[in-house]
Order: structure tokens, then C-alpha cells, then sequence
């Protein structure tokens, strides 16, 4: 054998128990979609259950009022992950900025203080935001004893504008870790460029506009691509802790949809069918994508 091919067994080696661990977590739970297609009432075994085909691909749409909550928990789905992408350069933005700052010291410290909030829980979000903004939390106090108003603003317990404070948690929970890939392009860029910007008379925004920029726009589109293709994904966690029989229509994403028939109506075929869609429109989504950023910057994505 010579030292080539031991070399690329070596490095496969290297990667091996990764594949593993994606066969294990990412390919195997796609054995459960077999639910989908069965009848199936727990503590009853799969083989205990009637074989029904696509019924519950139907079931999702054969009636209006089935229809118009589809419809509605799409619409959240989409709004909802409409803002994120329409807001998608905020972190590109905020990282941009955060390197401009000249005391290394400060620079940490923001750094830091806007990444801790990725590694707290959503349950610890929700507590945070139930104290400050419920009824009798600070901001209330603070506005009632000022004489700004009378009674308490139902900031939590409100239908209205519930997707833009979903982004506005969402957007302070993550902008710090999402800042950190565009910190680490910016790293990157050749000092040369930058140099001879000086020269030439740049000043720091011309800089910005003219090289910085310019260099970290392939990271931000190959992670809008990304986003993209998982436009269907909001997650579940946030919209579970966060929802309340005030905002519950608006705020009900297709994930949170897919756990509550499950989880709360019993419906486990029903909730596996709609996963499986979610699923495949997203694969569907992400070669499409695929396909548009190889015609647009001439190299995919995968």
C-alpha cells in the first residue's frame, strides 16, 4: 500500500466517527416516518395498527376549517422566517462594527456579553422576558410610577405584532454566535487592501464600504442559502415557552403545529405526515437554491 492511499484511509478515519453520529441522529429517526402511514394508537405496536397509505397526507386538507389552520400556521411559518431573512445582515452589520472598535479590552467584552445569550435555554429567556415585561415586571413598574401610563401594557399577553417580538428575542438570543463567522471572515481579508485604501485616502467608512464588506459577502450569502433552505424550520422551543392563548394563532409555527398534534392531540400519524412534507419541500428548497447560486455566483453551495 502505498503512502497516498494510507494516508486517505488515515484521514477517513479521522471523519468516521462523525458519519456515525450523523447516521445515528440525522438518518436513522427517518425509519419513524413510517408512522405516517399507519393508524397507529399508542401503547399499541406498529404491527397492532391498520395500514391507511396516504390517508393523513389527505387529512391535512379535506375540509376548510382543516385548510384555513393549515393555511394560518403556514402564514406564521413564513412571516416569521420572512423577517429573520429580510433582517439576515444585522449580524454581517454587527460584526462589521464590533471590529472597528479600537480598545481591544471593550471589543471582548461586547463580544462576549452578546454571545452568552446563544448558550441560555429558552426556558431562561422566557423567565428573563416574563420578569421585565409581564404586568407587574420592571417595565410596567417603571412606566406606572413615571405616569407614562395608567394600566399595564400587555407586552406577553397580546395577538398584536407577536412575529417582530418573536424576532426581536430571536435576534438577541443568536446575533452575537452569528456575528462570529463574519468576525473570522474579516480576519481574512488581506491587511494589504486595507493598507493601501489608506493610501489612497479612504477613511474607516469608505473602507468598510469598499473592502470589508465586499469580502465577507460570499460567507453571508452561502449562510443566507443556508437559511434559506431551512425556511420551514423555525424551531420549536421558542414558540413553545412564548405561547398563550392570547397569541396562540399567531404564533404557532409549523414545528410547534407538528408538536401539538402530537404531543397534545394524540395525532402521531397526522403530526409524522406533516413532518415528512416540511421535509421534503425543504430538500426541494435547498436544491433549487443550490442551482440559483451556481447560475448567479457561478459555484454552489453543495
Amino acid at each position: 500500500m502505498n503512502k497516498k492511499k494510507l494516508r486517505g484511509y488515515r484521514e477517513f478515519l479521522y471523519v468516521l466517527p462523525f458519519i456515525i453520529l450523523v447516521l445515528i441522529f440525522a438518518y436513522y429517526p427517518l425509519y419513524g416516518w413510517r408512522y405516517a402511514f399507519y393508524d397507529y394508537k399508542p401503547p399499541k405496536t406498529l404491527s397492532e395498527c391498520a395500514f391507511t397509505g396516504l390517508k393523513w397526507f389527505h387529512y391535512m386538507i379535506d375540509n376548510d376549517t382543516k385548510r384555513k389552520q393549515l393555511f394560518q400556521v403556514l402564514l406564521n411559518t413564513f412571516g416569521i422566517s420572512g423577517l429573520s431573512m429580510l433582517f439576515s445582515w444585522f449580524p454581517m452589520m454587527f460584526a462589521v462594527f464590533l471590529n472597528e472598535i479600537k480598545c481591544k479590552p471593550y471589543q471582548k467584552f461586547v463580544q462576549t456579553v452578546t454571545t452568552l445569550p446563544n448558550f441560555i435555554s429558552w426556558v431562561l429567556v422566557y423567565s428573563i422576558a416574563f420578569c421585565v415585561f409581564n404586568s407587574t415586571g420592571v417595565v410596567n413598574t417603571l412606566l406606572q410610577d413615571a405616569g407614562l401610563i395608567d394600566k399595564p401594557v400587555m407586552f406577553l399577553q397580546s395577538s398584536e405584532h407577536v412575529w417582530f417580538k418573536m424576532w426581536l428575542w430571536l435576534t438577541w438570543k443568536n446575533a452575537g454566535w452569528a456575528a462570529i463567522m463574519y468576525i473570522a471572515a474579516i480576519t481574512g481579508i488581506d491587511e494589504e487592501l486595507i493598507d493601501a485604501a489608506k493610501v489612497d485616502g479612504a477613511n474607516r467608512w469608505k473602507t468598510i464600504w469598499h473592502i470589508t464588506i465586499p469580502s465577507i459577502l460570499p460567507t453571508y450569502f452561502v449562510l443566507l442559502f443556508l437559511n434559506l433552505a431551512n425556511f420551514l424550520s423555525n424551531g420549536m422551543e421558542q414558540f413553545f415557552v412564548f405561547q398563550n392563548s392570547f397569541n396562540k394563532n399567531y404564533i404557532q409555527v409549523l414545528d410547534l403545529y407538528v408538536y401539538n398534534l402530537a404531543m397534545g392531540s394524540g395525532g402521531y400519524s397526522l403530526a409524522t405526515a406533516i413532518g415528512i412534507l416540511k421535509s421534503v419541500v425543504s430538500i426541494v428548497l435547498l436544491c433549487v437554491l443550490n442551482k440559483v447560486s451556481k447560475a448567479t455566483r457561478g459555484e454552489g453551495f453543495i
